[in-house]
């Protein structure tokens, strides 16, 4: 995480807490919809923040394999809270913006802000290469996995709701022989310095976890209610909101994170952010969001997409293929990066 931090060991970030008990108020007080939506914001930003760092401290503590589980569970957690609460108001094409949204913005943005920060400092740096291209190649596979059901979709003229379910177990499957490689079985091509020890308790690490946990759920839960009168307030629509604000808010802890490790010359852990992050969310999260969703009422979730969502999930998977095989990277291909993610959100904001 960042050094920056004040004497009593605190980030700056956290002094935005205070938006927890705010939000909670202007909720029950029956507040603008627009000031529940900035609190529960600037709430989220702070809880994912320490979620984040307690995750690191209880990561450098325990063995890689429940390393590995604590970042699948918690890494996405507020994507998680926010689709399900989502999914119960039946905010459907929400989420599976939002599902895109967090996939291009952890492979496009995160990354290409860490190699544009890194690059300012550095010539050129390096990355684990075989971590990078694991990765890669699993968008890929994504990128097939959400193409088959919308294109049976199209042609057949049906949900394909089955098709999402039995594509949901395979991408689910493919993840856990991921973990398997990575941790089990070749896990010295994967090996990365994480720096020292963080002199925090775990026990407490755990506590702190289990708590922003807890809250973030109920800040997600203020958020998504008041999706639906800012819509109609603003004039955006439900895929702008879905793929490029709740995305972009949700990952902000990541992104400093990503940036902080480029500065130290650590390239390789910037991308694990960005790269892992947006391959749990559409290998871990999104199987587990399609077939939860057939338990609440509604529509429930299932793996068609739009063109343009399949484009955006698309070119991100080719762009992240392109940048893997040699292991160098610089400043340009940072803004290069950056440059594809901000044509793709202009695009969502004239749909």
């Amino acid at each position: 995480m960042l050094k920056l931090r004040s004497p009593q060991g605190l980030h700056p970030i956290d002094i935005l807490l205070v938006f927890v008990p705010i939000s909670a108020a202007l909720h029950y007080l029956h507040a603008s919809p627009m000031l529940v939506f900035i609190s529960a914001v600037l709430a989220l930003v702070a809880l994912t923040h320490i979620m984040a760092a307690t995750t690191g401290i209880i990561a450098t503590r325990v063995s890689s394999t429940v390393s590995a589980l604590f970042n699948a569970t918690f890494g996405n957690a507020v994507e998680f809270f926010i689709a399900i609460f989502a999914l119960r108001q039946g905010l459907v094409e929400m989420v599976k913006a939002s599902i895109v949204g967090s996939i291009i913005i952890n492979v496009l943005l995160l990354v290409g802000l860490a190699m544009i920060f890194g690059g300012a400092k550095y010539k050129e740096q390096k990355f684990n290469k075989n971590a990078a291209g694991l990765s890669s190649t699993m968008l890929i596979i994504v990128v097939v996995g959400l193409a088959m059901p919308s294109l049976y979709s199209m042609i057949q003229h049906q949900p394909a709701e089955v098709m999402s379910q039995a594509v949901s177990v395979v991408l689910g499957v493919i993840y856990g022989f991921s973990l398997l490689y990575m941790l089990v079985t070749h896990r010295h091509l994967f090996v990365v310095e994480r720096g020292v020890r963080h002199g925090r308790s775990p026990r407490a690490a755990v506590v702190m976890l289990l708590v922003s946990t807890v809250l973030a759920g109920y800040e997600a839960n203020l958020l998504v209610g008041t999706i639906e009168p800012l819509i109609q307030r603003t004039g955006l629509t439900e895929t702008f909101i879905g793929l490029v604000v709740i995305a972009l808010l949700t990952n902000i802890p990541e992104h400093l994170s990503a940036i902080s490790f480029a500065r130290k010359d650590n390239m390789t852990l910037s991308m694990e952010i960005g790269m892992n992050s947006a391959t749990q969310i559409a290998l871990f999260v999104v199987p587990v969001l399609v077939l939860l969703s057939h338990y609440f009422p509604g529509t429930p979730l299932n793996l068609v997409f739009t063109p343009f969502e399949l484009a955006a999930v698309m070119i991100t998977a080719i762009i992240a293929n392109a940048m893997s095989p040699d292991g160098l990277c610089h400043w340009v291909e940072g803004v290069q990066l950056v440059a594809v993610y901000l044509l793709i959100a202009t695009v969502f904001f004239f749909l």
